[in-house]
């Protein structure tokens, strides 16, 4: 028996230049009167992670076989794979949430005709078998793998952050299984091999200077290849300031923050920089937030506690007076290495805004969004009354934008029903080219459901929604205001990323209660508190739907699943995390029943 393994879009290129060079047709038939190769009889089965495979009898005859898919079983049929002669087997990876009422024929061609398969259907029940399930490699009880999830533009790399991981090692692939540094953190690096998605771990990932409580991995970010990694540290305790300083003097920098970058060559990882701020001081939480742009050059990092006074851009650092009012850095990287660019504060800062607890930049780098999520303003909309604070927490997202290296502020946003504790702005997402948006407020109180539903009945607290803009030249406008398919109180609906086209969205939902595994459950359900969901929705010219709901293949009590989502730039792989999930289990794919490693924390891929 012989098995055809082949990546999907490399078939589709090969059919495309082959289909000329045969006379069968599309649908089956044709041809020139001849023998006609008997049917096949194809069957599906589902694999971890993201695949099905196809097998089926050679039969007799035939000189090629073409597999067609229906991918939403309405759209019709068209050629995804060209199988040689004497194949038994095809394998694909698919984006599940895309295929969950896809539909297969297979046909056995030769000169004169093809014959057609029996047509299969994706059975959604058992397309949880297909979910990719990863742990890491020395699980521990309370580690929290999963506080953050990055994945590289091409799908290809995979970044976890565990802020609770207890090891003393330093550096790369040290010692995993000591316990002697509590909540020092560590990242974890897993890359895709073979055609069917099997994630191994590349890479154990530690701080240069470990530490008691440095939470290292509680932020990460990746560039779109994979080989550049910024990873946060909100308790690195040094009191250094700018690139490459004093690691080990921790005199009055408590909890001060770091950002550590990797960069990869071939398999092989190193340090490249030890990134403090400008103005480093105790409690400043730098590092709570990261982004970098596509190629890795530009960098973005939050300190939501930072305390200065300053307003704009590169105002005074020194002056303290404005506890946990936040501040952006933005960092470039040279051939000669990295540098400070910008210092950024809020239009208006204010003491507990939290400027900087989130932040995103485009696949350029020249577009920063920053959110702010206890912003107290009352202002609905962009460019509103910044100096009303009759809305506490309520939260605002802040856009900058680059020329010539020179920062400005181009938007002030606010939702279109602001509310105190909304926390607007607590998630964000920018699609590669600047011009699409997603926020997230999960504090939000609205008791309505889908796409821009009534926002004015505030009777289900914390349910969350999600808001979109779209910049049309310099001016920002709201798109559209999601929420769940079903508001819950407490859901905390709001955790965002976006495909590169900015027309798929992943929102996570870490308080929602149904425990529904899979695909398309019951949502009614409420007998699995804050076991959460993440919820896909999709844009056809300006219209938003919800494409599918999503459950881990274990849903469990208090598990927090859509805790970190992170699509590709296509948008055809999903990561997401349940932080407190308890397996003990270690790797990829590995057995989730046993629940003694609590809150240890899982990833899945669909």
């Amino acid at each position: 028996m012989l098995t055809n393994t082949i990546n999907r879009f490399q078939l589709i290129l090969v059919a495309i230049s082959l289909l000329s060079l045969s006379a069968c047709g599309g649908g089956g038939g044709g041809g020139g009167g001849g023998t006609v190769p008997p049917a096949p009889t194809l069957s599906l089965s589902y694999q971890s992670a993201k695949g099905f495979q196809f097998s089926w009898a050679d039969v007799s005859g035939e000189t090629e076989y073409r597999l067609l898919e229906n991918p939403d079983g309405g759209s019709g049929f068209s050629q995804v794979a060209l199988i040689a002669m004497d194949f038994t087997k095809q394998e694909l990876i698919v984006s599940l949430p895309a295929r969950m009422n896809a539909r297969y024929i297979l046909q056995a061609c030769n000169a004169d005709a093809c014959a057609d398969s029996n047509e299969v259907t994706v059975d959604i029940a058992q397309l949880v078998q297909a979910i990719g399930y990863l742990k890491a490699s020395n699980t521990e009880a309370t580690d929290q793998f999963g506080i953050s999830v990055a994945l590289s533009g091409d799908g290809n790399t995979l970044a976890v952050g565990a802020n609770g991981e207890d090891s003393n090692a330093t550096d790369i692939n040290g010692d995993e299984n000591n316990g002697l540094e509590v909540n020092s953190g560590a990242v974890y690096l897993f890359t895709r091999s073979g055609a069917l998605w099997n994630w191994d771990q590349q890479a154990y990932i530690k701080a240069s200077n470990t530490g008691n409580g440095d939470d290292f991995g509680v932020a990460v970010a990746l560039s779109d290849n994979g080989n550049t990694l910024a990873v946060g540290s909100t308790g690195d305790d040094s009191n250094a300031i700018g690139i490459d300083g004093n690691e080990g003097n921790s005199a009055a920098g408590t909890n001060s923050g770091a950002v550590y970058v990797f960069i990869r060559s071939g398999v092989d990882w190193n340090q490249q920089a030890y990134i403090k701020a400008s103005n480093t001081q105790a409690f400043d939480r730098f590092g709570v937030s990261l982004s970098l742009s596509g190629d890795g050059n530009t960098l973005a990092v939050g300190a939501d506690n930072e305390a200065s006074n300053a307003t704009d851009i590169d105002g005074d650092q020194n002056d303290n007076t404005e506890t946990g009012s936040g501040a952006v850095y933005l960092f470039s990287r040279n051939p000669i290495g990295w540098a400070q660019q910008a210092y950024i504060k809020a239009s208006t800062t204010q003491t507990l805004d939290r400027f900087g607890g989130s932040v995103t930049l485009s696949a350029d780098g020249n577009n920063l969004a920053v959110g702010a999520m206890g912003e107290d303003s009352n202002a609905t909309d962009i460019d509103g009354n910044q100096n009303n604070n009759a809305a506490d927490s309520s939260g605002a997202v802040y856009l900058f934008i680059r020329s010539a290296d020179i920062w400005s502020q181009q938007a002030y946003i606010k939702a279109s029903n602001t509310g105190a504790d909304d926390g607007f702005g607590g998630s964000l997402a920018l699609a590669a080219n600047g011009n699409t948006l997603a926020v997230g407020a999960r504090g939000e109180f609205s008791n309505a459901i889908g796409i821009n539903g009534d926002q004015t009945n505030n009777s289900a607290d914390a349910t969350g929604a999600v808001y979109v803009f779209i910049r049309n030249g310099v001016l920002w406008n709201q798109q559209a205001y999601i929420k769940a398919s079903t508001s819950d109180v407490n859901d905390g609906f709001g955790n965002v990323s976006l495909s590169a086209d900015g027309n798929i969205l992943a929102v996570g939902a870490t308080g929602e209660d149904s425990s529904a595994t899979g695909f398309e459950g019951d949502q009614s359900d409420s007998t699995s508190g804050a076991s959460g969901a993440v919820y896909l929705f999709t844009r056809s010219s300006a219209n938003w739907s919800q494409q599918a709901y999503i459950k881990a293949p274990n849903t469990g009590n208090l598990d927090q699943f859509g805790q970190s989502v992170a699509l590709t730039a296509d948008g055809t792989t999903l990561a997401t995390s349940a932080l407190f999930e308890d397996s003990n289990d270690t790797g990829f794919d590995g057995d989730p029943v046993d629940n003694s490693a609590s809150n240890s924390g899982a990833v899945y891929l669909y």
